[in-house]
Protein backbone atom coordinates (compact mmCIF):
# COMPACT_ATOMS: atom_id res chain seq x y z
CA UNK A 1 0.00 0.00 0.00
CA UNK A 2 0.78 3.75 -0.65
CA UNK A 3 2.84 5.42 1.91
CA UNK A 4 0.32 7.98 3.49
CA UNK A 5 1.18 11.08 6.02
CA UNK A 6 -1.85 12.63 7.26
CA UNK A 7 -0.17 15.50 8.99
CA UNK A 8 1.62 16.52 5.63
CA UNK A 9 -1.66 17.95 3.95
CA UNK A 10 -3.46 17.82 0.82
CA UNK A 11 -0.25 17.78 -1.58
CA UNK A 12 1.76 15.48 0.18
CA UNK A 13 -1.42 12.91 0.18
CA UNK A 14 -1.50 13.22 -3.92
CA UNK A 15 2.16 12.29 -3.96
CA UNK A 16 2.13 9.38 -1.71
CA UNK A 17 -1.10 8.30 -3.60
CA UNK A 18 -0.08 8.10 -6.72
CA UNK A 19 -1.29 5.36 -7.84
CA UNK A 20 1.32 2.03 -8.97
CA UNK A 21 1.03 -0.45 -11.63
CA UNK A 22 0.71 -1.19 -15.30
CA UNK A 23 0.63 2.33 -17.21
CA UNK A 24 0.25 4.24 -14.08
CA UNK A 25 3.77 4.62 -12.13
CA UNK A 26 5.39 6.99 -14.76
CA UNK A 27 2.39 9.80 -14.33
CA UNK A 28 2.61 12.92 -12.60
CA UNK A 29 -0.55 12.85 -10.19
CA UNK A 30 -2.18 15.76 -9.37
CA UNK A 31 -3.10 18.53 -10.60
CA UNK A 32 -0.84 18.77 -13.55
CA UNK A 33 -1.55 15.04 -15.20
CA UNK A 34 -2.53 15.99 -18.48
CA UNK A 35 -5.58 14.00 -18.01
CA UNK A 36 -6.70 15.83 -15.12
CA UNK A 37 -6.20 18.80 -16.74
CA UNK A 38 -8.09 17.77 -19.52
CA UNK A 39 -11.24 16.50 -17.44
CA UNK A 40 -10.80 20.12 -15.30
CA UNK A 41 -11.89 21.82 -18.92
CA UNK A 42 -14.70 19.37 -19.46
CA UNK A 43 -16.64 21.06 -16.66
CA UNK A 44 -19.62 23.66 -18.76
CA UNK A 45 -21.49 26.65 -17.66
CA UNK A 46 -24.98 24.74 -18.26
CA UNK A 47 -23.38 22.25 -15.65
CA UNK A 48 -22.71 25.02 -13.02
CA UNK A 49 -26.46 26.32 -14.02
CA UNK A 50 -27.78 22.91 -13.26
CA UNK A 51 -26.21 23.00 -9.94
CA UNK A 52 -27.25 26.16 -8.68
CA UNK A 53 -30.50 25.24 -9.52
CA UNK A 54 -30.14 21.93 -7.61
CA UNK A 55 -28.98 23.39 -4.43
CA UNK A 56 -31.33 26.27 -4.38
CA UNK A 57 -34.50 23.57 -4.54
CA UNK A 58 -33.05 21.05 -2.72
CA UNK A 59 -32.32 23.16 0.53
CA UNK A 60 -35.70 24.75 0.09
CA UNK A 61 -37.43 21.78 0.35
CA UNK A 62 -35.04 20.08 3.19
CA UNK A 63 -35.90 23.57 5.46
CA UNK A 64 -39.63 23.61 4.28
CA UNK A 65 -39.25 19.82 5.47
CA UNK A 66 -37.73 19.66 8.40
CA UNK A 67 -40.53 22.78 9.78
CA UNK A 68 -43.11 20.26 9.24
CA UNK A 69 -41.19 17.68 10.85
CA UNK A 70 -40.97 18.99 13.91
CA UNK A 71 -44.14 20.53 14.01
CA UNK A 72 -45.95 17.44 13.94
CA UNK A 73 -42.98 15.50 16.26
CA UNK A 74 -44.49 13.10 18.49
CA UNK A 75 -42.81 10.30 20.69
CA UNK A 76 -45.38 7.59 20.19
CA UNK A 77 -43.16 6.40 17.73
CA UNK A 78 -39.75 6.99 19.42
CA UNK A 79 -38.03 3.99 18.51
CA UNK A 80 -39.08 3.91 15.03
CA UNK A 81 -38.12 7.58 14.45
CA UNK A 82 -34.26 6.75 15.96
CA UNK A 83 -34.14 3.10 13.97
CA UNK A 84 -35.62 5.15 10.99
CA UNK A 85 -32.81 7.45 11.16
CA UNK A 86 -30.08 4.93 11.59
CA UNK A 87 -31.80 3.04 8.35
CA UNK A 88 -31.79 6.22 5.87
CA UNK A 89 -28.01 6.43 6.90
CA UNK A 90 -27.14 2.88 5.97
CA UNK A 91 -29.41 3.28 2.91
CA UNK A 92 -27.25 6.67 1.97
CA UNK A 93 -23.69 5.20 2.29
CA UNK A 94 -24.80 1.90 0.63
CA UNK A 95 -25.92 4.44 -2.64
CA UNK A 96 -23.12 6.12 -2.32
CA UNK A 97 -20.80 3.28 -2.65
CA UNK A 98 -23.09 1.73 -5.14
CA UNK A 99 -23.13 4.87 -7.48
CA UNK A 100 -19.49 5.47 -6.63
CA UNK A 101 -18.54 2.05 -7.68
CA UNK A 102 -21.03 2.46 -10.88
CA UNK A 103 -19.16 5.61 -11.73
CA UNK A 104 -15.73 4.51 -11.12
CA UNK A 105 -15.96 1.32 -13.10
CA UNK A 106 -18.05 1.46 -15.79
CA UNK A 107 -18.97 3.93 -18.28
CA UNK A 108 -16.73 6.44 -20.22
CA UNK A 109 -16.42 10.19 -20.10
CA UNK A 110 -17.64 9.99 -24.07
CA UNK A 111 -20.89 8.80 -23.53
CA UNK A 112 -23.96 11.09 -25.03
CA UNK A 113 -24.71 14.08 -21.46
CA UNK A 114 -24.18 11.51 -18.65
CA UNK A 115 -19.79 11.00 -20.00
CA UNK A 116 -19.10 14.48 -19.22
CA UNK A 117 -21.69 15.76 -16.80
CA UNK A 118 -21.36 12.79 -14.18
CA UNK A 119 -18.80 10.22 -15.21
CA UNK A 120 -16.07 13.03 -15.32
CA UNK A 121 -15.83 13.87 -12.05
CA UNK A 122 -15.21 10.73 -10.92
CA UNK A 123 -12.09 10.02 -13.54
CA UNK A 124 -10.57 13.36 -12.56
CA UNK A 125 -10.64 12.59 -9.09
CA UNK A 126 -8.71 9.48 -9.36
CA UNK A 127 -5.31 11.09 -10.95
CA UNK A 128 -6.04 14.76 -8.94
CA UNK A 129 -7.79 13.64 -5.65
CA UNK A 130 -7.27 16.88 -4.07
CA UNK A 131 -9.50 18.49 -7.09
CA UNK A 132 -12.67 17.86 -5.04
CA UNK A 133 -11.06 20.36 -2.08
CA UNK A 134 -10.29 23.62 -5.06
CA UNK A 135 -14.24 23.18 -5.78
CA UNK A 136 -16.62 25.16 -3.92
CA UNK A 137 -19.88 24.28 -2.28
CA UNK A 138 -22.39 24.62 -5.72
CA UNK A 139 -19.57 22.06 -7.48
CA UNK A 140 -19.38 19.64 -4.75
CA UNK A 141 -22.91 18.96 -3.80
CA UNK A 142 -25.43 19.89 -6.86
CA UNK A 143 -25.41 16.62 -8.39
CA UNK A 144 -26.25 15.35 -5.28
CA UNK A 145 -28.76 17.61 -4.57
CA UNK A 146 -30.56 17.17 -8.11
CA UNK A 147 -31.21 13.51 -6.96
CA UNK A 148 -32.93 14.06 -3.61
CA UNK A 149 -35.41 17.10 -5.11
CA UNK A 150 -37.73 14.36 -6.10
CA UNK A 151 -38.35 12.40 -2.52
CA UNK A 152 -37.98 16.03 -0.64
CA UNK A 153 -40.77 17.29 -3.07
CA UNK A 154 -43.34 14.42 -2.84
CA UNK A 155 -42.47 14.82 0.96
CA UNK A 156 -43.31 18.38 0.56
CA UNK A 157 -46.79 17.50 -1.05
CA UNK A 158 -47.59 14.86 1.81
CA UNK A 159 -47.19 17.27 4.21
CA UNK A 160 -49.41 20.02 2.40
CA UNK A 161 -52.22 17.69 2.04
CA UNK A 162 -52.17 14.79 4.52
CA UNK A 163 -54.26 15.03 7.52
CA UNK A 164 -52.73 15.08 10.99
CA UNK A 165 -53.96 11.41 11.41
CA UNK A 166 -52.55 10.58 8.10
CA UNK A 167 -49.15 12.15 9.55
CA UNK A 168 -48.88 10.21 12.28
CA UNK A 169 -48.81 7.08 11.10
CA UNK A 170 -46.68 7.60 8.25
CA UNK A 171 -43.67 9.93 10.63
CA UNK A 172 -41.13 7.19 11.03
CA UNK A 173 -41.33 6.49 7.64
CA UNK A 174 -40.68 10.13 6.53
CA UNK A 175 -38.00 10.46 9.05
CA UNK A 176 -36.05 7.52 6.81
CA UNK A 177 -36.29 9.45 4.40
CA UNK A 178 -35.49 12.87 5.57
CA UNK A 179 -31.88 11.36 6.85
CA UNK A 180 -31.61 9.52 3.93
CA UNK A 181 -31.91 12.60 1.90
CA UNK A 182 -29.65 14.69 4.29
CA UNK A 183 -27.09 11.99 4.33
CA UNK A 184 -27.33 11.35 0.56
CA UNK A 185 -27.38 15.54 0.06
CA UNK A 186 -24.69 15.76 2.09
CA UNK A 187 -22.05 12.77 0.53
CA UNK A 188 -19.93 14.91 -2.03
CA UNK A 189 -19.22 17.04 1.42
CA UNK A 190 -18.57 14.57 3.44
CA UNK A 191 -16.17 13.27 0.60
CA UNK A 192 -14.53 16.91 0.25
CA UNK A 193 -13.73 17.08 3.93
CA UNK A 194 -12.13 13.30 3.93
CA UNK A 195 -9.65 14.97 1.61
CA UNK A 196 -9.49 18.26 3.54
CA UNK A 197 -6.26 18.42 6.03
CA UNK A 198 -6.56 22.27 7.11
CA UNK A 199 -8.83 24.41 8.70
CA UNK A 200 -11.57 21.65 9.17
CA UNK A 201 -14.01 22.82 11.55
CA UNK A 202 -13.78 21.22 14.91
CA UNK A 203 -16.99 19.57 14.63
CA UNK A 204 -16.45 17.93 11.56
CA UNK A 205 -12.85 16.54 12.71
CA UNK A 206 -14.76 15.16 15.49
CA UNK A 207 -17.05 13.29 13.73
CA UNK A 208 -14.97 11.83 11.70
CA UNK A 209 -12.72 11.09 14.55
CA UNK A 210 -16.11 9.13 15.63
CA UNK A 211 -16.68 7.60 12.78
CA UNK A 212 -19.95 9.05 11.88
CA UNK A 213 -19.05 10.33 8.80
CA UNK A 214 -16.25 9.33 6.53
CA UNK A 215 -12.97 9.34 8.32
CA UNK A 216 -10.06 11.00 6.22
CA UNK A 217 -8.05 7.29 6.85
CA UNK A 218 -10.12 5.27 6.05
CA UNK A 219 -10.94 6.59 2.90
CA UNK A 220 -7.33 6.55 1.53
CA UNK A 221 -8.19 2.71 1.16
CA UNK A 222 -10.06 3.38 -1.53
CA UNK A 223 -7.34 5.76 -3.47
CA UNK A 224 -4.39 2.97 -3.35
CA UNK A 225 -4.45 2.03 -7.32
CA UNK A 226 -7.04 -0.31 -8.52
CA UNK A 227 -9.70 1.91 -6.82
CA UNK A 228 -10.73 -1.06 -6.79
CA UNK A 229 -12.69 -1.24 -2.87
CA UNK A 230 -13.86 0.97 -0.17
CA UNK A 231 -16.61 2.60 -2.54
CA UNK A 232 -19.20 3.60 0.30
CA UNK A 233 -18.59 7.65 0.94
CA UNK A 234 -20.71 8.90 3.08
CA UNK A 235 -20.15 7.07 6.53
CA UNK A 236 -18.28 4.69 5.28
CA UNK A 237 -20.00 2.19 7.58
CA UNK A 238 -20.46 -0.41 4.92
CA UNK A 239 -16.95 -1.03 3.36
CA UNK A 240 -15.64 -3.19 5.63
CA UNK A 241 -18.67 -5.92 5.38
CA UNK A 242 -19.07 -5.27 1.91
CA UNK A 243 -14.99 -5.81 1.23
CA UNK A 244 -15.49 -9.04 3.41
CA UNK A 245 -18.24 -10.56 1.64
CA UNK A 246 -16.39 -9.52 -1.63
CA UNK A 247 -19.40 -7.82 -2.36
CA UNK A 248 -17.91 -5.50 -5.54
CA UNK A 249 -15.58 -8.10 -7.08
CA UNK A 250 -18.57 -10.54 -6.99
CA UNK A 251 -20.64 -7.89 -9.29
CA UNK A 252 -17.69 -7.17 -11.51
CA UNK A 253 -17.37 -10.65 -12.42
CA UNK A 254 -21.02 -11.48 -13.16
CA UNK A 255 -21.03 -8.12 -15.38
CA UNK A 256 -17.75 -8.86 -16.75
CA UNK A 257 -19.15 -12.45 -17.61
CA UNK A 258 -22.18 -11.04 -18.88
CA UNK A 259 -20.83 -7.93 -21.04
CA UNK A 260 -17.70 -8.97 -22.12
CA UNK A 261 -16.97 -5.34 -20.48
CA UNK A 262 -13.70 -4.95 -18.27
CA UNK A 263 -13.99 -3.05 -15.21
CA UNK A 264 -12.20 0.35 -14.77
CA UNK A 265 -10.86 0.46 -18.26
CA UNK A 266 -11.96 3.79 -19.08
CA UNK A 267 -10.37 4.90 -15.53
CA UNK A 268 -7.21 3.48 -16.73
CA UNK A 269 -7.43 5.41 -20.19
CA UNK A 270 -7.05 8.36 -18.17
CA UNK A 271 -4.41 7.72 -15.89
CA UNK A 272 -2.02 7.28 -18.84
CA UNK A 273 -2.76 9.96 -20.21
CA UNK A 274 0.94 12.28 -20.69
CA UNK A 275 0.17 15.03 -23.04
Amino acid sequence: MARMLEQNGCEDETQDLEPQGPGRGGARWGPQHAGARELANLYSPGKRCQEWISVALCFSLMAFNFIHLLANFHTGYLWQILLGIVGGILTADFASGLVHWGADTWGSVDLPIVGKAFIRPFREHHIDPTAITRHDFIETNGDNCMITIIPLAHMAFSFLTLSPAEIYHVYPWYCYLYALAIFVTLTNQIHKWSHTYFGLPRLVVLLQDLHIILPRKHHRIHHVSPHETYFCITTGWLNYPLEKLGFWRNLEDLIQGVTGEKPRSDDLKWAQKVK
